[in-house]
């Protein structure tokens, strides 16, 4: 397979995500002493910056990589809702399929001095959508499979990504014929049966399958436990500095990590399951998808903050 070709074709390939949308918030620093009101650093703000997160980021990484995107999800009837979208029109994402709600937009703030990060504090309601809302959602959902390649369902655990939401969509005939990757989170394993391919990390895919991964015979059983109880076509475990580990149904592929640094790996899991469902939406096999968002993830971790990879540094990467 040839690797510049695939990664050539991911300009005709559109990808419908669906899933949390998170607006990222970081506020630079310096750190230079401690506070006299408790032991906690003092930081001097030196400037602040937003960035997309979750179903967001997702969606980000595969206009970047010179993907179509379509997103899907919920944000509030508020600034950091504006603001998300706002972005995401920048970056020619698709935005239609949009909802709001009564709930505040996600903001994840991380203060970040000399390159650390100090502290981060949530804003969200991570309650299920449901209702009238969930409705219209599915309704949407279903009016534009045609014109998609693959669908990305990206699970942060506040509140789009449900039970309800995935039986409604795999029910649909036409979402049966379609590529359906979920980038899972704990607690909702359950929710996935009948999806194509998730990607989990190691802690998840132990939770996944109840069994604590400390060795490749554990990782192995973890593997194969989560494709039987999933029914999926394969399951991706990303492992950190010792790369992935690829299961399908009559084969493990392990594909060693090719990051030369590490600096962050927020993000990371949004980039993998962008790289490997456009790769495989571009017609690349599930081996050749994987080493590709194996690439990928090993521009990504280089940078500090949610980072994003373009074509021209992905085939930087594979020379």
């Amino acid at each position: 397979m040839d690797y510049r070709e695939i990664i050539k074709a991911f300009k005709n390939k559109r990808i419908l995500v669906i899933g949390d949308l998170i607006l990222d918030h970081y506020i630079w620093g310096r750190v230079n002493r401690i506070s006299p009101e408790a032991p906690v650093p003092v930081v001097e703000v030196t400037r602040e910056s937003f960035m997309l997160g979750g179903a967001a980021n997702v969606a980000h990484n595969i206009v970047s990589m010179g993907g179509q995107a379509s997103v899907i999800g919920i944000s509030g009837q508020d600034v950091a809702g504006e603001a998300l979208k706002s972005m995401l029109i920048q970056k020619g994402v698709d935005c239609e399929g949009i909802f709001t709600e009564n709930r505040p937009t996600t903001v994840k703030t991380r203060v970040i001095a000399h390159n650390q990060q100090v502290v981060r504090f949530d804003r969200e309601d991570s309650k299920y959508v449901g209702g009238k809302i969930l409705r219209g959602i599915l309704a949407y959902i279903n009016s534009v499979y045609r014109g998609h390649d693959a669908v990305i369902l990206s699970d942060y655990k506040k509140g789009m990504i449900s039970s309800a939401l995935i039986r409604g969509i795999l029910a649909n005939p036409k979402a049966a014929k379609m590529f359906i990757s979920v980038d899972p989170k704990v607690g909702h394993f359950g929710f996935y049966k009948g999806v194509s391919l998730i990607t989990p990390n190691v802690m998840e895919a132990s939770s996944g399958a109840n069994i604590e991964i400390t060795d490749d015979k554990t990782l192995l059983l973890a593997g194969k436990t989560l494709m039987k109880k999933l029914g999926c076509r394969a399951v991706l475990i990303t492992r950190g500095e010792q790369g992935m580990s690829l299961f399908e149904r009559n084969r493990v592929t392990h594909i060693p990590t090719v990051a030369r640094k590490v600096y962050d790996v927020t993000g990371a899991g949004d980039t993998v399951i962008s790289a490997f469902t456009l790769a495989h939406a571009s017609g690349a096999g599930m081996k050749d998808a994987a080493v590709i968002a194996n690439h990928a993830a090993g521009v990504v971790v280089g940078e500090v903050g949610t980072a994003i990879t373009t074509p021209e540094q992905l085939v930087e990467s594979f020379r």
